[in-house]
């Protein structure tokens, strides 16, 4: 059994993606161009965005989102403490500062309810990530953006193709950072990322931003960057997109099956995000003894992830914050209890059966 099976993608749309292949190589175009513009007015579409910008990968999408839309070195933005440390990054690869608050338990993302005593006169932007393919709770967000004119940015690396209130994740915010890392829901065959907004104006600085600041050959507006998208990459992306929302259906499936197969098993919990929700980037559970269970699932050849063992307010690249254990109770709590079950699109419901009951008797037996 594997985690995620990252070649079955490409075999179920092997012709297509071959026959895109072939026409990129023969096109005789290969930075931006047609199979970039093409890309991006779908992925626009697909989301309900006017502009899409694609870009190098997905920390590259934050930067550019993030300077974009008018962060500035020694501004604050507000990101969750439970994230992956991209988020982070970013906020600091622009020089801000990062300052982190606490998630909701039943979404594991970022908590409204706690963001505005997080607003100080140097706040300039939220940061919030709509984490393992649960929309973070958007709308009491961007009511206290509005309040305290904040700029939103999504991270929208882990759940393409997600609705929250009628839209898709994405066209939530002022703008959206996507990674289409070979393991997302829709992932290239490399790296890649992209920018979504209705801003034209913004969509327009990310675009001059990622081609060394420059709209015409050698005329240089700003100091730019070299993060354009691999045409090679946008080309496969476009046969992939139109797949997306059968492909997240097919994980409500193994997430269907593993909250019943699962429920109501004492020392674990499960997610609280409703099932339909949810694009099921991953499914996490909660667990005490989660590296004893993580090995006993191993030695029955079943592999688990954690994501993410170290919260980043105490990674070593951020203690220069000097953030203690304790700082963040809640973030800390998860990642000393999540662990992450096999899930993807081509993943067998037998398979998905047998971490089932192997997980039953692990339990039933620690």
């Amino acid at each position: 059994m594997q985690f995620l099976d990252m070649k079955a993608p490409y075999l179920e749309l092997k012709e297509e993606l071959d026959a895109a292949y072939f026409r990129f190589m023969n096109s005789g175009w290969y930075v931006l161009g047609p199979e970039a513009d093409r890309f991006e007015e779908l992925l626009a579409e697909y989301c309900g965005t006017e502009h899409a910008v694609g870009v190098s990968n997905g920390l590259d999408a934050l930067c550019l989102g993030l300077e974009a839309g008018g962060v500035k070195p020694g501004d604050e933005v507000i990101v969750p403490s439970n994230t992956y440390i991209a988020t982070w990054l970013a906020v600091s690869q622009v020089g801000a500062i990062p300052v982190p608050v606490e998630p909701e338990l039943h979404t594991f993302n970022i908590d409204p309810a706690r963001i505005e005593a997080a607003v100080t006169p140097r706040t300039t932007a939220i940061a919030a990530v709509h984490l393992f393919g649960t929309p973070a709770d958007m709308a009491p967000v961007m009511e206290i953006a509005e309040k305290h004119h904040l700029f939103v940015l999504e991270d929208n690396a882990q759940s393409q193709g997600a609705f929250y209130q009628g839209k898709r994740t994405g066209n939530l915010g002022h703008a959206a950072a996507f990674s289409f890392y070979p393991a997302k829901n829709i992932g290239a065959f490399g790296e890649a990322g992209a920018v979504t907004t209705h801003d034209a104006a913004l969509a327009d600085r990310v675009r001059v931003l990622r081609n060394y600041g420059s709209r015409v050959k050698y005329r240089n507006e700003v100091k730019g960057y070299n993060r354009r998208i691999d045409a090679l990459q946008a080309a496969f992306l476009a046969v992939k997109l139109p797949k997306l929302d059968e492909w997240n259906e097919r994980r409500r499936q193994i997430a269907s099956l593993y909250f019943n197969g699962l429920k109501d098993i004492p020392g674990m919990l499960l997610p609280e995000s409703p099932l339909e929700k949810s694009v099921w980037h991953q499914f996490v559970i909660r667990i005490s003894n989660r590296d004893a269970v993580k090995d006993a699932l191993a030695g029955q050849g079943i592999p688990t992830m954690i994501h993410y063992p170290i919260p980043p307010h105490l990674s070593e690249a951020y203690a220069d914050m000097k953030f203690k254990r304790g700082d963040f109770p809640i973030a800390e709590e998860l990642a000393d209890t999540f662990l992450s079950l096999p899930i993807g699109p081509h993943m067998s419901e037998d398979d998905a059966r047998t971490v089932i009951g192997e997980l039953r008797k692990i339990l039933r037996s620690s």
